[in-house]
């Protein structure tokens, strides 16, 4: 490494935010860039460890000691290089990942790990800015006609990779923009939607086309698409979500998170909304603690909610994690969100009974505290605590419980792939095949609900395995 000793001379140092009570006024990002002076300082903090935990931990394998210590000489463009060289999109990952390269990090041990999300998302940021981020046109076509169906990040993983050797990728969106849930999902003061739009007229520069508003199984029969393309990669998201059945379900102002979620990005991007649900003067209630619940409670505040409380099913997280039993794996410890800093009651082990309401509508939501015991076979199981009902006002439920797999109806059906135990379409990692020849399936449609940078991963290894499928070989990186 650039400077051994570094680790132990230098202190982390992350970036700074605009403070929530000016932040909430927008729906822009709010985090302050270091400089790059002091990125590069940062740099010099990655250990010369010998087993470097943090590729392992990454789920793309990012090569992260070559680019710390790039970084800390100054070598920014070497960086981006070897940054790209395993991620596609290290804009999305370095903004909405929740690092867990930087938990497995070997200076997390005693010590706090390296700023590894910083660090990338200032290299490729830095890139665009130079301009070093230019198409790559593969220098001849195979003529193989290739569908991915599905435009969140595996499936622009897996187009941008298939169209750069040379096959005709085209990429089939139900929605009227591309980008899947980085669009539509992920809210806008976390991630703005240019950044999608640039590696959109990248990638149609590589050769790719897009198709927005194409529905393929509902709108565009899939018998055209067997018909007409050599190969198709599934990559449509884990949308089903997980309900909750509990009496005055129907009443008006409970809504999934996701018919919240995409309404205020679409505001964000100047198009009309219809049925619209608004946090504006309510009492909001999320129930769920994930990110979904704590996006729900970002795009409540921000839309002026009188109150926002979210309820988490499980026992309340420790403080801290007992790293010596969990390192260096991703820690389950308690975590705020920059959402929940903004001003939101958090309440753990807490059960929903019943939602309560008049003339049709949701008004309080009936809640029971809820104790956690491991069984005899050592599993946790929950039990109501006896008279610790309670009742929260509540104008506006929305339900962030997580998706248990891809909607079946229309594509799923109508293709007839064959579907594993938990509902998700079966195909192995070892090659990305479905029951149907020349079908693959890649992300979250495959693997169930997860993150942004396991999605790229299977992108990534799909596109190699639809390469090798139709050329006999790839070059590919798997």
């Amino acid at each position: 490494m650039g400077k051994i000793t570094g680790f132990m001379e230098i202190a982390r140092q992350d970036q700074s935010a605009i403070p929530p009570e000016q932040r909430v006024k927008s729906f822009s990002e709010f985090t302050i860039p270091l400089s790059l002076e002091s990125v590069s300082t940062q740099g010099a903090r990655c250990m010369d460890c010998g087993i470097p935990f943090c590729q392992t931990g990454c789920p793309v394998n990012n090569i992260i000691p070559d680019w710390n210590d790039l970084v800390y000489k100054g070598q920014w463009k070497s960086a981006l290089e070897t940054l790209h060289s395993t991620n596609n999109f290290p804009e999305f990952t370095g903004r909405i990942c929740p690092a867990p390269c930087e938990a497995a990090c070997v200076l997390n041990i005693n010590n706090d790990a390296v700023t590894i999300k910083n660090i990338e998302h200032t290299i490729i940021d830095h890139g665009w800015e130079q301009g070093w981020v230019t198409p790559q046109v593969p220098a001849q076509k195979t003529g193989k006609k290739v569908a991915v169906v599905g435009s969140g990040p595996s499936g622009l993983a897996a187009a941008q990779q298939l169209a750069r050797v040379g096959h005709d990728v085209t990429v089939f969106e139900k929605n009227d923009r591309i980008g899947g849930l980085l669009r539509y999902g992920i809210p806008d003061f976390k991630m703005e939607k240019h950044l999608i739009d640039r590696r959109v007229t990248q990638m149609q520069a590589e050769g790719v086309t897009f198709k927005t508003n194409v529905h393929v199984g509902v709108t565009l029969a899939t018998d055209t698409l067997m018909k007409d393309f050599d190969a198709v990669v599934l990559t449509g998201g884990s949308e089903h979500p997980r309900d909750l059945e509990v009496p005055g379900r129907e009443l008006n102002g409970v809504h999934f998170a996701m018919s919240f979620l995409p309404q205020q990005n679409k505001r964000n991007a100047g198009d009309s909304v219809e049925n619209n649900i608004l946090a504006t003067g309510k009492h909001v209630v999320v129930i769920g603690g994930g990110d979904t619940g704590s996006d729900c409670v970002g795009t409540s505040i921000r839309q002026g909610a009188l109150s926002v409380t979210q309820f988490e099913l499980m026992p309340r997280p420790p403080e801290k994690e007992n790293k010596p039993l969990v390192w260096p794996n991703y820690p389950m410890k308690l975590r705020t969100s920059s959402s929940q800093e903004e001003g939101c009651q958090r309440d753990w082990s807490v059960a929903t009974k019943a939602f309560l309401g008049s003339n049709g509508k949701v008004e309080k939501l009936l809640a029971v505290r809820l104790d956690w015991q491991k069984n005899e076979q050592g599993q946790m199981v929950m039990k109501e605590i006896p008279g610790s009902e309670f009742e929260v006002k509540a104008d506006l439920v929305l339900l962030a419980m997580g998706y248990v797999h891809p909607v079946h109806e229309g594509l799923l059906k109508s293709l007839g792939v064959g579907l594993d135990g938990r509902g998700n379409i079966a195909a192995s990692t070892d090659n990305y095949k479905t029951n149907l020849d020349k079908v693959f399936a890649a992300g979250d449609m495959r693997r169930g609900q997860s993150l942004v940078v396991w999605a790229i991963r299977e992108g990534r290894q799909a596109a190699r395995a639809v390469d090798e499928y139709l050329m006999g070989s790839s070059v590919l990186p798997r």
